[in-house]
């Protein structure tokens, strides 16, 4: 399907999408904020976010509520919607760039590079940077998968885009055999930090974590809505994308960067957390098309909504234990992910 190019058009329809998403995802904070061991109205946790921004305050809460709000809940739901809004609009990027709906971070062994680094650092008790080594271990470890593929897929001075989805293929094998050997040789408590890791999980969520990932996951998206109109020309074939004035091989290597600095960036201070990449831009493109500069805004956008409901059925389902939020992305994409397979069978695409 091709994207509309018209801009009314499109504009209409960024428009729609953000009139639902926008007081969706407003919504979706707020009732995450509210809900926990410690209850906090809607009404009280607006009075509280005023109050922090210097305005008064629209009903009375107690002290111990602000402090739960503002310490523990809100640098969670922040973090949630920077890494839905990074893995859904990468997802959609790498989708665009390869012309393969199939196609996410997973996909290429970004992801699995950073639980590999993290599995390393675990096993082998380097703990160079301290409290932070684990971070930096995934994102390392993330860069250094998508160098690698990169380099491989060079052709002619030129990055063949299939080769470079074969790479990724080859590359996320070879970074899950590596987790699975160090797995192996993990002890119990290693163990249970290499499995947590990987599963993810927001539990860890300060205020430094913030402040760490929100510039490279703000570059990253605002990096790539600028590449809206070129994605749109290469989903017509890079020969056309070409003769249309894109500069192909830029473009490639500006979104492979982009999608390397969010998705380590997210990978680092949540673990591994499959699926948002895949199915959130499916279900934008389902509902109002495949037009870039529609997709990737209103993907941030739901991506950041699913992310923040997740950890919240991650956090209150099996109270007072918490659930790892990979679980529960993975038990919703995975019958999606089957569902797009079988539509692709038969439309004959695979």
């Amino acid at each position: 399907m091709k994207p509309s190019t018209h801009p009314s058009l499109s504009h209409g329809r960024r428009a729609k999408g953000l009139l639902v998403l926008v007081p969706l995802l407003g919504v979706c904070v707020i009732l995450s904020l509210g809900v926990g061991a410690v209850k906090i109205g809607p009404m009280q946790v607006v009075s509280i976010l005023l109050e922090q921004a210097g305005l008064e305050p629209l009903t009375a809460f107690s002290e111990q509520q602000a402090a739960v709000l503002y310490a523990i809940r809100l640098p969670r739901v922040l973090l949630g919607v920077l890494v839905g809004a990074a893995l859904a609009v990468a997802g959609a990027a790498m989708q665009g760039l390869f012309r393969n709906p199939l196609a996410d971070p997973g996909l290429l062994g970004i992801s699995s590079g950073a639980s590999l680094g993290v599995a390393a650092c675990t096993v082998l008790k380097v703990y160079v940077f301290g409290f932070y080594t684990l971070s930096i271990a995934a994102f390392v470890g993330s860069l250094l998968s998508i160098l690698a593929i990169s380099s491989l897929a060079q052709e002619n001075r030129r990055t063949n885009v299939t080769m470079m989805l074969l790479c990724g293929i080859a590359i996320n094998a070879l970074c899950i055999a590596g987790t699975g050997l160090f797995t192996y040789l993990s002890t119990d408590d290693q163990l249970r930090t290499i499995t947590f890791w990987q599963l993810g999980s927001l539990a860890s969520a300060t205020w430094t974590s913030v402040s760490t990932a929100a510039p490279l996951i703000l570059l990253c998206t605002v990096g790539m809505l600028f590449l809206a109109s070129p994605l749109n020309a290469l989903l017509l074939g890079e020969a056309n994308a070409d003769h249309l004035g894109v500069n192909v091989e830029r473009v490639k290597w500006t979104l492979v960067a982009l999608v390397a600095l969010g998705v380590g960036a997210a990978v680092a201070v949540s673990g591994m957390i499959g699926f948002v990449g895949l199915v959130v831009p499916h279900l934008i493109r389902l509902w109002l098309g495949p037009n870039h500069r529609v997709l990737l805004p209103l993907s941030a956008l739901l991506g950041a909504v699913l992310m923040v409901l997740a950890d919240l059925v991650a956090r209150t389902i099996v109270v007072p234990s918490e659930l790892p939020i990979g679980i529960v992305t993975s038990l919703t994409g995975s019958p999606f992910f089957l569902y797009l397979l079988m539509r692709q069978r038969r439309t004959q695409v695979l």
